[in-house]
């Protein structure tokens, strides 16, 4: 698989680097765009404190209009990324890759979209603690909200009242995702879907998924490769002075893991713009999550709550921080975030807390890897 990736990486590599944005013509155009970035980060709790790393997203795009509303487009992308980590000169230790990030077809319609290949899809109402956090790894406080698509095809359908449908088939995916505590059989397809429906000052949503978990790297339950898995969801957003949002989701798995067996998971959202200054938005969320060898029982329970606060400083000046406190195990992590707009480029400070304990989300790891207090810098440059 890691040969395919890399083949792939390579032959979008090569077209990116020789092609530069132009106008083919009047029906046909192709693009080429990018992100490049550099961090550099200090962690004095752990082993090697310090990172440096650079990451470059090339990516071209080209579309085809068919119509007066019909689009045929092409993407892709290429992660490419490296970093040393060290203490003194003699304990460096380097890591690197180089992988698709995204590779897709798409048709767009008046009212219908279908995407097939490796892609993005993310759906749901909150936003820090996301029990519908399906199929990425989405970190909120990562300020280039980076994430690994899926292989598969989406497809979705747009009613004239701003109802919608989704329906997707996915296949060779066994990474997991968002708060998934087993991955993916990697060698049966999931397959699932999604309806939005629009209600007084909101939305509404129900959302379904099938697929098959994979337990074998679990120590603590029974090691099956396939264990039929169901995810049933439902999520709601209403903005009534001020905003308000629930996810919930429902994991059953037709095999005996013990407690990992059914799951339930809840959150419940509130954010409000408070009229200082330029405008403080607080969002606050919490998150309940049961687990056990019977549905729906309220019991091994967990209670995590989370808030961000965001200040806009001017119009390139902008200042928020997050918060994460895990009621079981008293643990948390703390982030805050400076970002400046130059010219061509945006520049980063955060600083951030995470205790020993504290919430274990699944997300990309682009803080969760370091204990303790640090410092990280960050430049991006989009062009």
């Amino acid at each position: 698989m890691r040969k395919i990736w890399l083949l792939h990486s390579m032959e979008i590599l090569v077209l990116v680097t020789l092609v530069l944005p132009v106008q083919v013509s009047g029906q046909h155009t192709l693009e080429f765009a990018g992100q490049l970035s550099t961090v550099a980060n200090y962690s004095p709790d752990n082993q090697l404190d310090v990172l440096l790393g650079g990451r470059y997203i090339p990516e071209l795009n080209y579309s085809i209009i068919l119509g007066a509303a019909n689009v045929l487009d092409f993407d892709g992308s290429v992660n490419i990324y490296g970093s040393v980590s060290f203490l003194d000169i003699d304990s460096l230790v380097g890591a690197g890759n180089v992988r698709p990030y995204r590779l897709w077809a798409r048709f767009t319609g008046k009212r219908v979209e279908i995407r097939a290949g490796l892609q993005k899809i993310d759906f749901g109402s909150a936003v820090l603690l996301r029990p519908l956090q399906w199929f990425n790894q989405i970190d909120p406080r990562d300020p280039l909200q980076l994430t690994y698509g899926v292989y598969g095809v989406l497809g979705r359908y747009y009613f004239r009242n701003n109802a919608n449908i989704w329906l997707w088939v996915l296949y060779g995916n066994e990474e997991t995702r968002g708060l998934d505590a087993l991955k993916t059989y990697n060698r049966h397809p999931e397959f699932g879907g999604r309806v939005q429906y629009p209600v007084p000052k909101g939305e509404i949503a129900v959302s379904y998924n099938h697929r098959t978990a994979d337990s074998r790297d679990m120590i603590t339950i029974a090691p099956y490769d396939q264990i039929p898995e169901e995810k049933c969801g439902v999520d709601g957003k209403w903005d009534v002075e001020i905003g308000l949002w629930f996810e919930f989701c429902f994991i059953h798995r037709a095999k005996d893991i013990g407690i990992l067996t059914n799951q339930t998971l809840l959150t419940l959202g509130v954010d409000y713009t408070f009229g200082i200054g330029n405008g403080l938005n607080v969002v606050a969320e919490h998150l309940i999550t049961s687990s056990d060898r019977k549905p729906f029982a309220i019991s091994n329970t967990s209670n995590i709550s989370a808030s961000s606060v965001s200040y806009p400083l001017g119009l390139f000046d902008n200042l928020s921080s997050m918060l994460y406190y895990n009621w079981s195990s008293d643990g948390f992590s703390f982030f805050m975030n400076y970002a400046h707009q130059f010219n061509y480029v945006t520049g980063y400070i955060m600083a951030y807390y995470n205790t020993s304990g504290h919430p274990g989300l699944q997300q990309n790891e682009f803080i969760d890897s370091f204990s303790g207090p640090g410092i990280r810098l960050m430049l991006v440059y989009n062009h």
